[in-house]
This record gives C-alpha cells, structure tokens and sequence, in this order.
C-alpha cells in the first residue's frame, strides 16, 4: 500500500500525481540508433549497448569456430527454464585455458565494470542438451559429469564437439549473469580434478533434504554462487527427491532459504534503538539501505529511470517494491528475485551486529546500467553498503534529507511507495508512552 506523502514528520512534501521527465536525446524514435551509430549517444547511455555486445562477440567468436573447442570451464552449468520439466542444460565454457573461476563467480564482480562483468560472461559458450529435471535422480552420463563440474571447486580443462558451430547471441535475463554463444552438445570431455569437500560431502547426504543441505553449506562458508550451482544440477536433497532445478529459480531459492534460516535468528535478537544507513553508488546504480529501530519487517523498493533496461519509456519513471511484516510473506514478490537477494544481505547485517531491525532497501537505476547483469548485483552490492561505516540518523527529518541528496527522483514519490516508512513515520512504539522511573 502506498504511504500518505502528507503526514508528519517530513514536513513541506506535498503529493504529486505523476513524474514526468524531460531529457534530451531520449524520444520515441526508431531511426534513433541508425542516426547515431554510438558516435553521439543519443539514447542517453554512456556506453553504447549494440557496440558493447558486438566487441563482447568479437573476442569470443573468433575463438569458437567450427564445432570443437578446447579450453576449461569455470566450472559453470546452466539449466534453462523453458519446456519445463523437460529443459536444456549443459556446461559454460571458455576458449581459455587455466584458472577462469571468476568468469562465474559474481562475489568476485564487486568494483568491475558493466564492460568487464559482460566480457567475462559473453566469453563464456553454453553446450546445450535436452533433459527432464527428474533425471538428476538416475542421470546419464551426460548428466553425471555436469553434476561433478558442478560440485568442482576450481576449473575443470574441457574438449568439447558441437553439433553446429556456436552461434552468436548473447543470453539476457535480470536473475541469471548473461552468457554467450550456444550450440548443442555432441561430445563432452571433463577433467575434473578437485571437488569442493564440502559440497562433495553433501551430495553423498542423501539422508538430508535439500534446505538442510543448502544450509549447512552456507553455515561452512561455501559462497551462495557455488551453492547455487549444486543445487541447480540436483546434487543436494534426499534420494527419490533430487531434481535439476533450472539455474534462474536455483538463484532466487538458495536467496530465499539462507535468508529465512537467518532471520529466525535475527527475530530473537534485540531491536536496534537508533536509526542507521547505508550508502552505496555502483554499476549508475544508487543505493541507500536504511536500518529502523524496532522489530523485524522489511521493504525493497526500485525505481527505472527512462530508457533504462525495464524502462523503455522516453519520459517516465518506473518505481516498483514489495514489503513484509516481522513473520515475513506468503506470496512470491512481485519485483522477484532481487527481493530475495537483497534480503539475504540485510539479514547477515542484522546477524553481524547482534540486533533486529526494520529494513528498508531503496534502490535507483539509471541509464549506465545499459544490459542486465543478474541479482547477484543485487546482493553483492547490498553486502558492500552494509559493510560501510553508518550514517547515523537521530531523526525522520534527517531520513527524509539524506534521501533527498541520495536520488535524483523526488523524496515524495519514494515516500507514496514505501508502506514501512510509513509505518515509521505514522505509528508510535509502545516504549514512548512508557515514563522512565
């Protein structure tokens, strides 16, 4: 539900009915992109999308010709989501040999830039292979070395014959990091030499279901990313259960599990008593995460500037969030998977300090974010913020100022979105009807 911009304590912020922007060189022309040619920007993006991905290709391709490829895999596995529950699934792999393991592992990305983040996943081929998810329980050969590819804990050299030359199309999506050419499997060799021994050790457990499992690996310090991808080529879980899970509901599941399995603790914890936040700008993105003292209930909310990635209007601003109360929700949120991803990053905060809190995620995209990189910027980043030193807030007021010099977009639209800002503006705590002795 959306708060009441009117009431106290943000004083002199009086409702609009809409936000309109006027920027030049964003208009609604499709002639645009042929009169530019990247020379003028004049969509208004600081690098140009088309020549990011050409140059992206042109390293790659080159590489891949024909049908075979020798090189290593990061390790990395993707399963697709379409068909379900009969999809495609197979390696990631680089015409590189070596040590490749930070072409798939986004806690590594944090201070990269969009260029760099996109160079190290469009130098990535997918090998290709159709399957049915409930496979993983007796899987095929196929299938059996993908699973130790995804249980390996460096890179894994690789010789590998397609049925067709790789074709050139780079893979976008807003949860998974983007990938490159593909081509189906016709020969897979892996040398895969060692094996991470924890997740190693849970997928022998075929007595503990898969949260246990996804658990305790993160309780050992295994990185979400490696978690991930065990989970995602259905190594994890009880016998008769196991499943490949495709890798963009993998990403979000594992997010969602640790989160939920960290805030059962962070609900017995003592609230915070003062009000903090965090200040983060990365990849045109701005952040400010803000802590309230009370109990456990949490918001994220994002804004699009025009023209950005799930934006195409020229003139308007896109803001979306979704919120839960101290015993958390029943339905999936509506921004999806960086909902999660987010709150994964504000519950390690919570459990790092000792302390239960209300938190609020404000999110504001612009036009630098030019292709999407996955949540994992998302929770990355938010991990970075919550890092930070605090900027300690005595009062409302002083929220609603540092909110005003973080975003461009209006204090009073973010205000009408967010329902947990205004619970705090509008509701008094028990304690201050309370009279010390």
């Amino acid at each position: 539900m959306a708060a009441s911009p009117t009431a106290p304590p943000f004083p002199g912020v009086a409702p609009s009915p809409g936000l309109s922007w006027s920027i030049p060189g964003l208009r609604e022309d499709p002639s645009m992109c042929l009169r530019c040619r990247s020379a003028q920007l004049l969509c208004g993006k600081p690098v140009c999308p088309l020549i990011l991905r050409y140059h992206a290709f042109e390293r790659t391709l080159p590489m891949v010709q024909g049908r075979e490829l020798s090189g290593a895999s990061p390790p990395g596995v993707f399963v697709g989501r379409y068909g379900y529950p009969k999809v495609s699934f197979g390696p990631l792999l680089s015409p590189e040999h070596g040590s490749i393991e930070t072409l798939d592992t986004p806690e590594e990305w944090v201070g990269r830039s969009v260029a760099e983040v996109v160079g190290f996943r469009t130098g990535l081929v997918r090998g290709t292979s159709p399957i049915r998810v409930t496979d993983a329980e007796k899987p095929i050969p196929l299938l059996e070395d993908l699973q130790l590819l995804g249980l390996a804990s460096e890179s894994v050299e690789s010789e590998t014959r397609f049925r067709r030359a790789p074709r050139g199309h780079i893979a976008l999506s807003d949860s998974a990091p983007p990938f490159g050419p593909s081509a189906p499997l016709d020969h897979l060799r892996l040398d895969v030499r060692k094996l991470d021994p924890h997740l190693d050790r849970l997928s022998s457990d075929t007595a503990a279901n898969a949260r246990t499992a996804v658990t305790e690996l993160y309780a050992r310090g295994v990185r979400v990313s490696r978690i991930q991808r065990a989970f995602s080529v259905g190594t994890l879980g009880r016998r008769g259960r196991r499943r490949l899970v495709p890798t963009r509901w993998s990403i979000t599941a594992v997010d969602d599990v640790l989160s939920k399995q960290n805030l059962a603790k962070v609900r017995d914890l003592p609230e915070l008593d003062e009000m903090r936040a965090y200040r983060l700008t990365a990849l045109d993105n701005r952040w400010l995460i803000v802590l309230l003292p009370g109990p456990w209930r949490y918001e994220s909310i994002e804004t699009w500037y025009p023209e950005t990635l799930w934006n195409p209007s020229p003139t308007e601003v896109v803001m979306i969030g979704d919120h839960e109360g101290h015993d958390g929700r029943t339905t999936y949120a509506s921004i999806g998977g960086c909902y999660y991803a987010a709150r994964l990053a504000v519950s390690e905060s919570l459990l790092r300090i000792g302390r239960q809190a209300g938190a609020v995620v404000l999110r504001e995209v612009h036009p630098g974010e030019i292709l999407p990189l996955g949540v994992w910027n998302v929770r990355e980043h938010a991990r970075v913020a919550l890092q930070e030193p605090p900027v300690r807030l005595p009062t409302m007021q002083d929220l609603g100022e540092l909110i005003r010099s973080t975003f461009a977009i209006p204090l009073d639209r973010w205000l009408r979105q967010s329902a947990v800002l205004h619970d705090a503006r509008t509701q008094r705590r028990l304690d201050e009807w309370v009279t010390p002795n």
